[in-house]
């Protein structure tokens, strides 16, 4: 089959097709036909740097969700033909991920869907609108009456997360670091231009921290008494908060959480679906690129020049 398989440092312009035999099945494990995956930004960091680390098997094929039919169960509960998603567990690191035509993936994280949308709207939702859920239901508790701030909202997530909370009901102010960005995020009520400084300006009752620790003590205090702020991104390139004080620097009454995309389960993976059948919702994704020139996919995403999440649809 053609995959696409690092060793080394490998920039998006060295990127080819390898030749590697289709995965042999084994016990708690499927064979999967890769229909379409999604790219995320930390297949750009394992190509770009991560590799390097002792912890990855190396060659690995990278791409940490799918979507695509079931082609051999094993000795799992699956049944061939069946249509699902997959993501994390290790794909992409600990074990060859979605680059390929085939993947062999351990079943606790392959997932059945019943859906109508075509295989490229189906590869944007596995990591980016299971993050988005469990931020904005598992850490946010969101409800329709909520002000939810989404900070760092010009990202795949942040369109996600708009979408759903639109559906939802709630008021949704959103913010973009660039001026030139505002247009991508006009389906929010409001769309603010983010200068690092909102607090004193913005008031919500809840908030999604896509920017990170660079900018997370100020939301805390864009928030109402009682406001909960999810640190879900990364987009402001700070990984740690230095010096950070809880006690003086969350203000009283807020709280803080964080998710983690790690852990997806049937039953959530279900509602994510239900809900966005139930309110007619098309996943959405920035540009759909097909296997054969997954090297130009590569350096699209390297670029950052695509709004919105990459698609690449296999054969």
């Amino acid at each position: 089959m053609k995959a696409v398989s690092i060793k080394e440092i490998t920039p998006a312009e060295k990127i080819v097709f390898t030749e590697i035999p289709i995965p042999e099945i084994k016990s708690g494990w499927v064979l999967v036909k890769v229909k379409a995956f999604g790219m995320n930004h930390s297949e750009q960091i394992l190509r770009l740097a991560e590799i390097k680390e002792d912890y990855i098997n190396k060659p690995i094929v990278p791409g940490i969700e799918c979507a695509g039919e079931i082609v051999d169960p094993s000795d799992t509960n699956f049944k061939a033909g069946q249509k699902i998603i997959a993501l994390m567990g290790g794909m992409g690191r600990s074990f060859n991920g979605s680059y390929a035509e085939y993947a062999l993936l351990p079943a606790h994280h392959v997932f059945t869907i019943k859906s109508k949308l075509p295989w490229e709207r189906l590869a944007t939702v596995p990591e980016t609108y299971f993050t988005a859920w469990g931020s904005l239901f598992e850490c946010l508790h969101l409800q329709k009456e909520d002000t939810l701030l989404i900070r760092g909202a010009t990202c795949a997530l942040g369109y996600a997360a708009i979408q759903i909370a639109k559906a939802l009901g709630c008021r949704v102010i959103a913010t973009a670091h660039k001026e030139t960005k505002l247009s991508l995020i006009r389906n929010a009520d409001e769309a603010i231009l983010d200068n690092g400084q909102l607090a004193g300006k913005i008031k919500a009752t809840k908030a999604l921290e896509l920017v990170g620790a660079k900018s997370v003590r100020d939301t805390l205090r864009c928030m109402y008494k009682g406001g909960i702020v999810c640190h879900t991104g990364l987009l402001g390139g700070v990984y740690a908060l230095d010096g950070f004080d809880p006690i003086k620097e969350i203000p009283n009454g807020v709280y803080l959480t964080g998710f983690f995309s790690n852990y997806p389960t049937q039953q959530i993976i279900n509602e994510i679906f239900a809900f966005l059948d139930e309110h007619n919702l098309e996943p959405c994704f920035g540009e759909c690129f097909d296997f054969e020139h997954i090297r130009e996919a590569c350096i699209a995403l390297d670029s950052g020049k695509v709004n919105g999440k990459i698609v690449v649809k296999v054969k």
